[in-house]
């Protein structure tokens, strides 16, 4: 479809024909690409481009362990930093594996063979070892350092795969004439030590740097997103006010990821409705349909006493003048219920975990913890009413 703007009369300049778009690069907004300049990331990308600087001089790469919460650019760093490697070198052979499509040793080494060889191996027919042997003697014949990317490794001890992997990989140089190979490991559940979870054959030899993500401030999910519109939109679509809107729901979140797709979909309403710029209504649309069922999904899991108090915060939350530190909130679910703090403290607990609220340390208040919802309490409130009965006061 052709761009914009183009001749109409001016009474007709504020709607869109059949036959343009707002977008100007939709790849932009697909979760796979990878930018050209890496936003509020340099210090990972240069602590990671040192790990692997020692297997362009003919050394082995070091392994490291990528840790942070969903949404903080983790894997996008390690791509951007794998093409630029692609470009500049032929002594190291990078291979991404997402671990969520592949959880068993064939799968992740077929994926290696297919980078080394240059050719997918058969499904039947050949033998793990064989898949191993035939990677490693070209890995020899190149004389390149081969640089694992486990992305979502946490898959991988859930299927308990993952200390079998690390161990194949990192030991590949005892049984065949290749350097040490290093493997950088991505986990986005901070409950998870990666290093603890294998055992001492796996830790003899992983001995990765821990590279910490941290989630965007709301300035830099701004500039992130505001570069993203600006290559992949064309001029004025997305209002001032609105990129502020959608920020906000995205530093909610705490999710790059979310802040992009709300960027996508929120235009798509637009063009939709033969609009040229986003609505406010566009991207509130948006955020019902990509925020609400993460927020389902995450909500089903909880059983009915942590549901309770998960609608009860964010009852709470609604008041700007609520006390919402731990003991306010424990106090206010007395009204109507009898739990006990050991079963309060284990539910909190729980939503914590689930992603749901942040108990961020307050000083001022005798060292309490303030609960904050990730997610907006009316979205909160409505989707715990889908699940049944829920106290209210």
């Amino acid at each position: 479809m052709p761009p914009f703007p183009d001749p109409l009369p001016m009474r007709q300049r504020d709607t869109l024909r059949y036959d343009q778009t707002l977008f100007r690069d939709r790849e932009v907004f697909e979760f796979t690409y990878i930018p050209d300049e890496l936003h509020h990331r340099d210090a990972q990308i240069r602590e990671l481009a040192l790990l692997a600087r020692p297997a362009v001089r003919g050394g082995s790469p070091r392994s490291a362990v990528l840790r942070g919460p969903p949404g903080t650019g983790k894997t996008t760093t390690v791509r951007r930093l794998f093409a630029e490697i692609e470009e500049t070198t032929q002594r190291i052979v990078p291979v991404y594996i997402n671990c969520q499509q592949h959880r068993t040793p064939f799968a992740v080494f077929a994926c290696i063979f297919e980078t080394v060889v240059g050719y997918t191996p058969p499904a039947t027919g050949k033998h793990l070892d064989e898949v191993v042997r035939l990677a490693a003697k070209r890995l020899g014949e190149r004389d390149a350092a081969l640089l694992v990317c486990l992305d979502d490794a946490n898959y991988l001890h859930e299927a308990r795969q993952l200390n079998d992997l690390l161990y194949r990989i990192l030991r590949l140089y005892e049984a065949w004439d290749v350097r040490k190979p290093g493997v950088f490991a991505i986990s986005s559940d901070l409950r998870l030590s990666l290093y603890t979870a294998v055992d001492e054959r796996v830790r003899s030899v992983f001995h990765p740097t821990e590279v910490y993500f941290s989630p965007y401030a709301m300035s830099e999910i701004r500039e992130i997103l505001g570069d993203r519109i600006r290559q992949g939109l064309y001029p004025n679509v997305v209002p001032k006010a609105n990129l502020n809107l959608i920020a906000d729901l995205t530093a909610r979140e705490q999710d790059i990821r979310v802040g992009i797709d709300l960027v996508r979909a929120a235009t798509e309403n637009a063009e939709s409705a033969g609009r040229r710029t986003v609505t406010r209504n566009d991207v509130m649309d948006a955020s019902r349909s990509i925020i609400t069922p993460t927020l389902q999904k995450q909500a089903a899991d909880l059983n009915e006493g942590e549901r309770d108090l998960l609608h009860r915060i964010a009852e709470m939350a609604r008041s700007a003048d609520a006390d919402m530190t731990s003991g306010a909130v424990y106090e206010a679910t007395r009204e109507y219920t009898t739990t006990g703090a050991t079963t309060y403290r284990a539910r909190l607990k729980r939503l914590e975990e689930a992603g749901l609220v942040d108990l961020p340390l307050r000083t001022d208040r005798g060292r309490t913890r303030e609960i904050q919802l990730r997610f907006a309490p009316e979205q909160v409130v409505a989707v715990c009413k889908k699940f049944g009965k829920v106290r209210t006061t």
